[in-house]
Protein backbone atom coordinates (compact mmCIF):
# COMPACT_ATOMS: atom_id res chain seq x y z
CA UNK A 1 0.00 0.00 0.00
CA UNK A 2 1.35 3.43 -0.94
CA UNK A 3 2.03 5.84 1.96
CA UNK A 4 -0.41 8.71 2.22
CA UNK A 5 0.74 12.08 0.98
CA UNK A 6 1.48 14.83 3.48
CA UNK A 7 -1.56 16.74 2.25
CA UNK A 8 -3.79 13.75 3.01
CA UNK A 9 -2.20 13.30 6.42
CA UNK A 10 -2.56 16.99 7.31
CA UNK A 11 -6.30 16.86 6.56
CA UNK A 12 -6.90 14.63 9.58
CA UNK A 13 -4.33 15.96 12.00
CA UNK A 14 -4.79 17.12 15.57
CA UNK A 15 -5.65 20.71 16.61
CA UNK A 16 -2.89 23.31 16.08
CA UNK A 17 0.25 22.78 18.11
CA UNK A 18 0.54 24.75 21.35
CA UNK A 19 4.02 24.65 22.86
CA UNK A 20 3.27 27.01 25.72
CA UNK A 21 6.24 29.07 24.53
CA UNK A 22 4.25 32.03 23.22
CA UNK A 23 3.33 32.92 19.63
CA UNK A 24 6.53 34.89 18.95
CA UNK A 25 8.78 31.93 19.81
CA UNK A 26 7.76 29.99 16.67
CA UNK A 27 8.65 26.48 17.94
CA UNK A 28 10.54 24.17 15.60
CA UNK A 29 10.17 20.42 15.07
CA UNK A 30 13.37 18.74 13.92
CA UNK A 31 13.24 15.58 11.82
CA UNK A 32 16.36 13.40 11.66
CA UNK A 33 16.42 10.40 9.31
CA UNK A 34 19.06 7.86 10.34
CA UNK A 35 20.55 4.80 8.70
CA UNK A 36 23.73 3.22 10.05
CA UNK A 37 24.49 6.59 11.66
CA UNK A 38 26.17 5.52 14.91
CA UNK A 39 29.36 7.42 14.06
CA UNK A 40 27.72 10.87 14.24
CA UNK A 41 24.18 10.71 15.63
CA UNK A 42 25.19 10.97 19.30
CA UNK A 43 26.85 14.34 18.68
CA UNK A 44 24.05 15.42 16.35
CA UNK A 45 21.28 14.74 18.89
CA UNK A 46 23.21 16.23 21.81
CA UNK A 47 23.57 19.44 19.83
CA UNK A 48 19.90 19.49 18.79
CA UNK A 49 18.78 18.96 22.38
CA UNK A 50 20.81 21.99 23.41
CA UNK A 51 19.64 24.16 20.51
CA UNK A 52 17.42 27.24 20.88
CA UNK A 53 13.75 27.01 19.88
CA UNK A 54 13.48 23.23 19.44
CA UNK A 55 10.11 21.96 20.69
CA UNK A 56 10.19 18.46 19.18
CA UNK A 57 12.81 16.07 17.83
CA UNK A 58 11.71 13.13 15.72
CA UNK A 59 14.23 10.49 14.69
CA UNK A 60 13.08 8.10 11.96
CA UNK A 61 15.46 5.19 11.62
CA UNK A 62 15.59 3.22 8.38
CA UNK A 63 16.68 -0.25 9.42
CA UNK A 64 19.99 0.51 11.18
CA UNK A 65 21.92 -2.44 12.59
CA UNK A 66 25.03 -0.64 13.83
CA UNK A 67 23.88 0.55 17.26
CA UNK A 68 22.21 3.74 16.02
CA UNK A 69 18.93 2.92 17.80
CA UNK A 70 20.67 2.27 21.11
CA UNK A 71 22.07 5.80 20.97
CA UNK A 72 18.69 7.27 19.96
CA UNK A 73 16.90 5.41 22.78
CA UNK A 74 19.34 6.81 25.32
CA UNK A 75 18.61 10.35 24.16
CA UNK A 76 14.84 9.68 24.12
CA UNK A 77 14.93 8.52 27.74
CA UNK A 78 16.74 11.70 28.73
CA UNK A 79 14.59 14.18 26.78
CA UNK A 80 10.79 13.99 26.43
CA UNK A 81 10.93 16.15 23.30
CA UNK A 82 12.60 13.28 21.45
CA UNK A 83 10.58 10.40 19.99
CA UNK A 84 11.63 7.92 17.38
CA UNK A 85 10.13 5.70 14.71
CA UNK A 86 12.01 2.49 13.92
CA UNK A 87 11.29 1.30 10.39
CA UNK A 88 12.25 -2.40 10.20
CA UNK A 89 13.30 -1.94 6.57
CA UNK A 90 14.54 1.07 4.62
CA UNK A 91 11.62 2.72 2.80
CA UNK A 92 13.80 5.65 1.73
CA UNK A 93 14.74 9.13 2.84
CA UNK A 94 11.64 10.89 1.47
CA UNK A 95 9.21 8.47 3.16
CA UNK A 96 11.04 8.83 6.48
CA UNK A 97 11.06 12.63 6.29
CA UNK A 98 7.31 12.63 5.74
CA UNK A 99 6.85 10.21 8.65
CA UNK A 100 8.78 12.51 10.98
CA UNK A 101 6.87 15.57 9.82
CA UNK A 102 3.53 13.82 10.32
CA UNK A 103 4.49 12.71 13.84
CA UNK A 104 5.26 16.28 14.95
CA UNK A 105 3.11 19.38 15.39
CA UNK A 106 5.29 22.49 15.72
CA UNK A 107 4.61 25.19 13.10
CA UNK A 108 8.17 25.07 11.71
CA UNK A 109 9.98 22.03 10.34
CA UNK A 110 13.72 21.46 10.13
CA UNK A 111 15.17 18.43 8.36
CA UNK A 112 18.66 17.73 9.71
CA UNK A 113 20.91 14.87 8.62
CA UNK A 114 22.49 12.84 11.43
CA UNK A 115 25.91 13.92 10.12
CA UNK A 116 25.10 17.64 10.45
CA UNK A 117 26.49 19.28 13.59
CA UNK A 118 24.45 22.37 14.39
CA UNK A 119 25.38 25.09 16.86
CA UNK A 120 23.01 26.22 19.63
CA UNK A 121 21.50 29.07 17.59
CA UNK A 122 21.75 27.62 14.06
CA UNK A 123 18.05 26.85 13.58
CA UNK A 124 16.76 29.89 15.46
CA UNK A 125 18.96 32.12 13.29
CA UNK A 126 17.67 30.41 10.14
CA UNK A 127 14.12 30.93 11.35
CA UNK A 128 14.78 34.62 12.03
CA UNK A 129 16.05 35.00 8.44
CA UNK A 130 12.97 33.20 7.14
CA UNK A 131 10.60 35.43 9.12
CA UNK A 132 12.43 38.54 7.92
CA UNK A 133 11.91 37.28 4.36
CA UNK A 134 8.16 36.98 4.90
CA UNK A 135 7.97 33.40 6.16
CA UNK A 136 7.05 31.70 2.88
CA UNK A 137 10.56 30.41 2.34
CA UNK A 138 12.69 27.26 2.44
CA UNK A 139 16.15 27.96 3.84
CA UNK A 140 19.44 26.13 3.83
CA UNK A 141 22.73 26.94 5.55
CA UNK A 142 26.36 27.40 4.51
CA UNK A 143 27.47 23.76 4.74
CA UNK A 144 31.16 22.98 5.20
CA UNK A 145 33.16 19.83 5.89
CA UNK A 146 35.35 19.30 8.94
CA UNK A 147 38.21 21.14 7.23
CA UNK A 148 36.00 24.16 6.46
CA UNK A 149 35.62 23.42 2.73
CA UNK A 150 32.24 24.47 1.36
CA UNK A 151 29.76 21.89 0.12
CA UNK A 152 28.73 22.72 -3.45
CA UNK A 153 25.32 21.13 -2.86
CA UNK A 154 24.38 23.96 -0.47
CA UNK A 155 23.81 26.32 -3.43
CA UNK A 156 22.61 24.79 -6.67
CA UNK A 157 20.84 25.59 -9.89
CA UNK A 158 18.29 23.29 -11.48
CA UNK A 159 19.82 20.56 -13.64
CA UNK A 160 19.45 21.03 -17.39
CA UNK A 161 19.82 17.51 -18.73
CA UNK A 162 19.80 18.50 -22.39
CA UNK A 163 22.66 20.96 -21.75
CA UNK A 164 24.55 18.27 -19.84
CA UNK A 165 24.68 16.17 -23.01
CA UNK A 166 26.50 18.94 -24.84
CA UNK A 167 28.80 20.24 -22.10
CA UNK A 168 30.60 18.62 -19.17
CA UNK A 169 30.56 22.00 -17.42
CA UNK A 170 26.76 21.92 -17.33
CA UNK A 171 26.95 18.92 -14.98
CA UNK A 172 28.26 21.09 -12.16
CA UNK A 173 25.16 22.48 -10.47
CA UNK A 174 26.98 24.40 -7.74
CA UNK A 175 26.66 28.18 -7.54
CA UNK A 176 29.23 30.64 -6.13
CA UNK A 177 28.65 32.34 -2.80
CA UNK A 178 27.26 35.86 -3.07
CA UNK A 179 28.82 37.29 0.09
CA UNK A 180 26.97 40.58 -0.34
CA UNK A 181 23.64 38.86 0.32
CA UNK A 182 22.83 37.49 3.79
CA UNK A 183 20.05 35.54 2.08
CA UNK A 184 21.10 34.28 -1.34
CA UNK A 185 18.30 33.06 -3.56
CA UNK A 186 19.13 29.79 -5.31
CA UNK A 187 17.24 27.12 -7.22
CA UNK A 188 17.99 24.43 -4.63
CA UNK A 189 19.71 23.80 -1.31
CA UNK A 190 20.99 20.56 0.18
CA UNK A 191 18.58 18.18 1.88
CA UNK A 192 21.18 17.74 4.60
CA UNK A 193 19.68 20.77 6.36
CA UNK A 194 16.45 22.53 5.45
CA UNK A 195 14.06 24.74 7.41
CA UNK A 196 10.58 25.81 6.29
CA UNK A 197 7.12 26.51 7.73
CA UNK A 198 4.86 23.49 8.10
CA UNK A 199 2.16 25.25 6.07
CA UNK A 200 4.49 25.45 3.06
CA UNK A 201 5.56 21.81 3.45
CA UNK A 202 1.90 20.71 3.53
CA UNK A 203 0.99 22.99 0.61
CA UNK A 204 3.39 21.25 -1.75
CA UNK A 205 2.56 17.78 -0.45
CA UNK A 206 5.86 17.16 1.36
CA UNK A 207 8.66 15.07 -0.11
CA UNK A 208 7.91 12.99 -3.20
CA UNK A 209 8.06 9.44 -1.88
CA UNK A 210 8.87 8.10 -5.34
CA UNK A 211 12.50 9.01 -4.65
CA UNK A 212 14.43 6.51 -2.53
CA UNK A 213 17.74 8.29 -1.98
CA UNK A 214 19.15 11.51 -3.51
CA UNK A 215 17.51 14.09 -5.83
CA UNK A 216 14.42 14.40 -3.58
CA UNK A 217 15.86 17.69 -2.30
CA UNK A 218 16.16 19.11 -5.84
CA UNK A 219 12.57 18.03 -6.47
CA UNK A 220 11.28 19.56 -3.22
CA UNK A 221 13.02 22.89 -3.85
CA UNK A 222 11.68 23.10 -7.39
CA UNK A 223 8.12 22.49 -6.21
CA UNK A 224 8.56 25.11 -3.46
CA UNK A 225 9.49 27.66 -6.12
CA UNK A 226 6.67 26.56 -8.41
CA UNK A 227 4.31 27.18 -5.46
CA UNK A 228 5.46 30.81 -5.38
CA UNK A 229 7.74 30.54 -2.34
CA UNK A 230 11.46 31.35 -2.06
CA UNK A 231 14.43 28.99 -1.78
CA UNK A 232 17.54 30.59 -0.31
CA UNK A 233 20.76 30.04 1.65
CA UNK A 234 21.58 31.97 4.82
CA UNK A 235 25.22 32.70 3.99
CA UNK A 236 26.11 33.70 7.54
CA UNK A 237 24.84 30.50 9.16
CA UNK A 238 27.58 27.87 8.90
CA UNK A 239 27.07 24.17 9.71
CA UNK A 240 29.58 21.34 9.66
CA UNK A 241 28.38 18.46 7.50
CA UNK A 242 30.34 15.21 7.82
CA UNK A 243 29.31 13.91 4.42
CA UNK A 244 28.52 10.38 3.36
CA UNK A 245 28.63 8.56 6.70
CA UNK A 246 25.54 6.44 5.94
CA UNK A 247 26.43 5.92 2.26
CA UNK A 248 29.87 4.38 2.60
CA UNK A 249 28.66 0.85 3.41
CA UNK A 250 26.60 0.45 0.19
CA UNK A 251 28.06 2.71 -2.53
CA UNK A 252 26.55 0.84 -5.51
CA UNK A 253 23.09 0.92 -3.89
CA UNK A 254 23.50 4.67 -3.39
CA UNK A 255 24.57 5.25 -7.01
CA UNK A 256 21.67 3.15 -8.32
CA UNK A 257 19.10 5.23 -6.47
CA UNK A 258 20.87 8.48 -7.34
CA UNK A 259 20.55 7.66 -11.05
CA UNK A 260 17.00 6.42 -10.59
CA UNK A 261 16.23 9.75 -8.90
CA UNK A 262 17.79 11.71 -11.76
CA UNK A 263 15.62 9.81 -14.24
CA UNK A 264 12.50 10.52 -12.16
CA UNK A 265 13.35 14.22 -11.86
CA UNK A 266 14.01 14.50 -15.60
CA UNK A 267 10.75 12.74 -16.41
CA UNK A 268 8.81 15.06 -14.13
CA UNK A 269 10.25 18.47 -15.00
CA UNK A 270 12.08 18.37 -18.34
CA UNK A 271 10.99 15.43 -20.48
CA UNK A 272 7.51 16.85 -21.28
CA UNK A 273 9.05 19.81 -23.15
CA UNK A 274 11.51 17.75 -25.23
CA UNK A 275 10.99 15.72 -28.36
CA UNK A 276 10.97 11.93 -28.26
CA UNK A 277 14.51 11.55 -29.65
CA UNK A 278 16.01 14.05 -27.18
CA UNK A 279 14.10 12.46 -24.34
CA UNK A 280 15.37 8.98 -25.20
CA UNK A 281 18.94 10.29 -25.48
CA UNK A 282 18.83 11.81 -21.98
CA UNK A 283 17.39 8.65 -20.41
CA UNK A 284 20.05 6.58 -22.16
CA UNK A 285 22.81 8.91 -20.98
CA UNK A 286 21.65 8.66 -17.36
CA UNK A 287 21.73 4.86 -17.37
CA UNK A 288 24.92 4.53 -19.43
CA UNK A 289 26.64 6.63 -16.80
CA UNK A 290 25.47 4.43 -13.90
CA UNK A 291 28.00 1.53 -14.18
CA UNK A 292 30.92 3.95 -14.43
CA UNK A 293 29.71 5.91 -11.40
CA UNK A 294 29.20 2.64 -9.48
CA UNK A 295 32.75 1.49 -10.28
CA UNK A 296 34.18 4.85 -9.16
CA UNK A 297 32.25 4.61 -5.88
CA UNK A 298 33.88 1.27 -5.17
Amino acid sequence: MQPRSVREREAGRDPPYDSGMGASAEPIAVVVVSHESAATIDDCLARLRGAVGIAEIRVVDNGSRDGTLDIVQRHALADPRLRFVANPDNPGFAVACNQGAHDSRAPWLAFVNPDCLVEAETLSRLQAHALDAGGDVLLGADLVDEAGRRDGAARRRDPDFAAMLASRGARDLSLPVDAARPLQRVDAVSGALMLLPRTLFARIGGFDEGYRLHVEDLDLCRRVREAGAVVAVANGVRVVHVRGVSSRARPVFVEWHKHRGLARYFGRFEAPRLGIARRATVYAAIWVRFPFAALRSL
